[in-house]
């Protein structure tokens, strides 16, 4: 049901579940939901131009994006698709100073924010859960392990990490399986948070976290790794950034990219999230993200595909995020932590609701680099 500005009612549907009712307190929603409906939905949200009942955003977006994955798309949104997807590569340029600005925009935030809601280790990337009750921290801690196991990691090898974050996965393979690591990052607070918990774990000798972009390191290592970079690479870039990976590897080195993904064909962001939350980010498809691979001369060693993983992640963000909603407002205000629910909310119901997934993809030089079998990852 939808209450408009003239207090005017509206019933859409068969009456049967799920159900929400929403009011439009502005007369001129309808027509920017012509032109730019994810942005004009989204902005009024946050403006609260646009009401749920019981502020009910899970269920009013879970019904929107059900229509949209089961083909129910009016003509609007399909021509607010195709002019996206046209001018997508021009968007997506990504040269070194604008990757420090649209990094900036998203994870420069004041350091006490994202400890509301992350785990204790400050992973911001999908948590890999075995059993519905397991915890956000379990979760974390075994999505790391995973990777480690991926990485084939042995004392004294030297890691790449391209988007080092808060250092938490820098300091796990260091700590917990004796690698050396060379975590890179764009973020001026994560650089300082990630130096300080390295020396506070005692690890300076083994972890290097450096503020600089990933292009910049000429080095040879064991091992590279990158868990919830790639979406910021910027399609123009794909190939550049597999070279580079290949030139950072040694000869039998190995990889792995963690990388928020869609099962669908190549398409385009959100203009509300690049507007508001990524500037510059974009979720790949696997076979654009494989075509740069193969030009590479990068052999793809396995490729794991975790589908409902990263909806329960942001769950337990958002759940946590409510949690702490007043403590957020203290930093910020009222509309800022609409429009991070609204972020965490979408996200989460993109992965229930369309074609959302997370890709984990292995890549070696050699043929023979890996176990031809995935009885290794037992475990």
């Amino acid at each position: 049901m939808i209450e408009g500005p003239d207090r005017s009612y509206r019933n859409y549907g068969d009456g049967t579940s799920p159900q929400v009712a929403v009011r439009v307190s502005d007369p001129d929603l309808p027509r920017k939901l012509m032109f730019s409906p994810d942005l004009a939905i989204g902005e009024a949200y946050v403006d609260a131009r646009l009401t749920i009942e019981n502020d009910d955003l899970p269920g009013f977006l879970h019904l929107l994006l059900l229509n949209r994955g089961m083909g129910n798309t009016g003509a609007a949104i399909q021509t607010n698709l195709l002019l996206r997807r046209m001018v997508r590569r021009l968007r997506q340029r990504n040269p070194m100073p604008s990757a420090q600005k649209n990094v900036a925009h998203h994870y420069d935030l004041s350091p006490e924010f994202y400890a509301l809601f992350l785990d204790e280790d400050r992973q911001y990337s999908c948590a890999y859960f075995r059993h519905p009750d397991d915890t956000l921290e379990q979760a974390q801690a075994r999505k790391k392990a995973h990777i480690a196991r991926k990485l084939l990691l042995e004392p004294g090898m030297r890691v790449f990490e391209i988007g080092c974050g808060w250092g938490g996965m820098a300091i796990t393979l260091a700590r917990d399986y004796g690698a050396n690591v060379v975590g890179v990052t764009l973020s001026k607070e994560q650089y300082a948070i990630a130096r300080a918990r390295v020396k506070q774990a005692g690890l300076a000798a083994q972890v290097d976290i450096r503020l600089i972009d990933y292009r910049k390191v000429n080095e040879t290592f064991d091992r590279v790794v990158s868990v919830g970079m790639f979406e910021h690479v910027g399609v123009p870039h794909y190939r550049e950034f597999f070279g580079h990976v290949r030139e950072r590897l040694a000869g039998d080195g190995v990889a792995l990219i963690h990388t928020i993904g869609r099962r669908s064909p190549p398409g385009s962001t959100s203009p509300w999230i690049t507007r508001y939350i990524f500037p510059g980010g974009y979720i790949p498809a696997l076979s654009e993200v494989m075509k740069a691979v193969e030009k590479e001369r990068l052999w793809a060693t396995d490729i794991e595909f975790w589908r409902l993983h990263y909806a329960e992640t942001l769950l337990h963000w958002r759940r946590r995020f409510e949690r702490n909603i007043d403590t957020a407002r203290a930093l910020y205000d009222e509309q800022f932590c609409r429009m991070w629910r609204y972020y965490l909310v979408a996200s989460e119901m993109s992965f229930r609701d369309l074609d959302h997934e997370v890709f984990q993809i292995q890549l070696a030089r050699r043929v023979d680099t890996v176990p031809v079998t995935r009885d290794y990852l037992c475990g």
